[in-house]
């Protein structure tokens, strides 16, 4: 009753069968095991002491930016050169903007340095000048923004001195020296107008969106691997019912077969090779 699975259709549907379901629980197993990796970077991260605890280190020895190192107080000296504004940030839900300055160091790198917050809107409030003279900062050590980062403007379009994004990408446009992939925010900002733009989490560290949304594709994989097994049982026990259906002759050989290309069908008076037989009550035939 089951010989149809050896016919050359349903080989091709057996391998079909035999490569979707592993593939699906491979996907599924690797989209779970993304989840579990961002459980495990959100507890590293609720282990760690809190950034303002930890020691300050020069800002050469704490990049690249990474999980570990996002928060740490970095400390840089220089001059400040080039202020930029950033529109669009909010603190404690007011709208306002960052003061940002760009530290030129000792080794001809610039550093961006959040200075602080303002509320409004640039060129509607009073900026405080940056110190001159070379000095030393202590910020929170940040990595470079992006399109998904909140509160970024990445539309493009704003006038001259001021920045949508922060970032050494957008920043080496801007200037005629080298950024440093990486910026800080100082909680000292020394201006009582100024106030301190607190640190962000690092990306990729809690369980936010992403992190449920590889939770989401696991179940969908899996549930594909159940629907494709699903769907050939289903033909197969489709395909021996009508075997024995036409073992017990309950339907016709004809009308189980496979269809083919239909013939025509002879017209009246016709035979298979298309002569035409008259019958009558003579004995003569035309």
């Amino acid at each position: 009753m089951y010989r149809f699975l050896l016919t050359p259709r349903w080989w091709g549907i057996n391998l079909f069968v035999v490569l979707a379901i592993p593939f699906c629980v491979f996907m599924g197993t690797w989209q779970l095991g993304r989840f579990e990796d961002r459980v495990q970077t959100h507890d590293a991260a609720e282990k760690q002491p809190a950034p303002g605890t930890r020691p300050a280190k020069p800002i050469d020895d704490l990049l690249p930016v990474d999980t570990v190192t996002s928060g740490r107080p970095a400390t840089a000296t220089g001059r400040y050169a080039d202020q930029f504004l950033v529109p669009g940030r909010k603190l404690d839900d007011r709208s306002g903007f960052y003061v940002l300055d760009m530290l030129r160091t000792d080794s001809g790198k610039a550093l961006p340095v959040v200075r602080g917050w303002l509320p409004g809107k640039p060129g509607g409030t009073s900026v405080p000048a940056a110190p001159t003279g070379k000095v030393t900062v202590t910020g929170d050590l940040q990595a470079s923004e992006n399109a998904g980062t909140t509160g970024v403007e990445a539309t493009g379009g704003l006038p001259d001195g001021q920045l949508g994004m922060i970032s050494a990408a957008s920043l080496i446009n801007l200037v005629p020296y080298d950024v440093y992939d990486a910026w800080v925010t100082l909680q000292d900002t020394g201006a009582g107008e100024l106030r301190p733009v607190p640190a962000a989490a690092a990306q990729g560290t809690g369980l936010d969106l992403k992190a449920f949304q590889n939770l989401g594709y696991t179940g969908e994989w899996f549930v594909f691997a159940g629907f494709v097994l699903f769907m050939w049982f289903r033909l197969v026990r489709r395909e021996a019912e009508a075997a024995r259906d036409l073992q017990l002759g309950l339907v016709d050989e004809a009308a189980a077969a496979p269809e083919t290309e239909p013939e025509k069908a002879a017209e009246p008076g016709k035979d298979a090779v298309g002569t035409v037989t008259v019958t009558g009550t003579g004995s003569g035939a035309v």
